[in-house]
């Protein structure tokens, strides 16, 4: 699998990442072993993960299966804290939690460091320079190599990539930022990722494949398997069963036909080569899945697809997003 930069970093990661959302909930450790095994031997090597995936489990679970399975030093292990099963505050920014996260991601990896770590959320109750601080720390610790964000809005962005370049050598650089990102889901285009691509941040798009509405399987009906019929992954998938949504997947359906491929292998081809993409994050539920989203790999889609996929799903861009004096 080609390797990619991580942003303006010396960091290289797949250009496909493993999501392990699922793992030690839906995905138990055999089918996480499975995963992770077909992964690395496509040559995947970004697998990402949250501390409240599963509980902790999730993160578990990847730690079992390092070293045993897959050689820690093949993979780059991404994970995130911030988000905090507390109905009055979802995300906890502050130096002390996030740094106390840190060391129990740590242990239930059972490795002294991670690749990347992100900030899973902007806290509006911490000052921002605390919640950076305390990615500076745990680079300058040795216990994170790289330290990125996940959804920061544009200006959240902006600000927390502007401060961290403002001093050099002392601050950490910001190398991704990790957001919802798909033919379904274009938001990020209009402040987000103007503002990544200026400082140098790499962007990880998660649910890449439109929440698994865009491989084409919810056309007709809920498969009984799918997550969309589980009653917890229900209300994820609802939001892209829309008309809009159904406009979309009939015109990915519509260019897979005409490039004897899959729907899944066109949404994927075309996110993954967006301007400022340097891995979407792929949640397969199974082996045979995950084989079909690395089978992408030796796909590379015509400019007059793209361009028709464009137009298809163009979210709508007005003041101030672009430029205004036309108006």
């Amino acid at each position: 699998m080609e390797q990619r930069h991580l942003g303006r970093t010396g960091l290289r990661v797949s250009r496909i990442g493993l999501g392990t959302l699922t793992w030690g909930r839906d995905t138990d450790e055999h089918d996480a072993a499975d995963l992770l095994k077909t992964f690395w031997e496509a040559g995947g090597t970004l697998v990402d993960t949250a501390d409240v995936y599963g509980g902790g489990e999730a993160e578990y679970v990847l730690g079992q299966l390092v070293e045993g399975l897959v050689p820690r030093r093949d993979l780059v292990i991404a994970t995130k804290a911030g988000s905090v099963p507390d109905p009055d505050r979802r995300f906890d920014g502050s130096r002390a939690h996030l740094l106390s996260a840190l060391d129990a991601s740590l242990a239930r990896l059972g490795t002294d460091y991670v690749d990347l770590w992100q900030v899973h959320a902007f806290d509006p109750a911490t000052p921002l320079d605390e919640t950076l601080q305390a990615l500076d720390l745990a680079v300058s610790s040795g216990r994170a190599r790289y330290a990125g964000v996940s959804n920061f809005c544009g200006w959240q962005l902006a600000k927390a990539g502007t401060w961290q370049l403002a001093a050099p050598g002392i601050r950490t650089r910001l190398a991704s930022t990790q957001m919802e990102y798909s033919l379904l889901q274009r938001g990020v285009e209009r402040e987000v990722l103007p503002a990544a691509l200026d400082l140098g941040i790499g962007l990880l798009p998660s649910s890449p494949l439109g929440r698994g509405v865009l491989t084409g399987k919810y056309r007709k009906a809920t498969p009984a398997d799918s997550r969309g019929a589980s009653d917890h992954m229900a209300p994820f998938v609802a939001p892209y069963l829309d008309d809009a949504a159904t406009r979309i997947v009939d015109a990915v359906t519509t260019a897979a036909d005409g490039l004897a491929v899959t729907p899944l292998q066109v949404a994927l081809a075309w996110i993954r080569d967006r301007p400022g993409v340097a891995a979407p994050i792929i949640g397969a539920r199974n082996s045979q899945q995950l084989t079909a989203a690395l089978s992408v790999e030796a796909l590379s889609l015509p400019d007059e697809i793209c361009q028709a996929l464009d137009d298809v799903s163009a979210p709508v861009h007005r003041y101030p997003d672009q430029d205004w004096s036309t108006l």
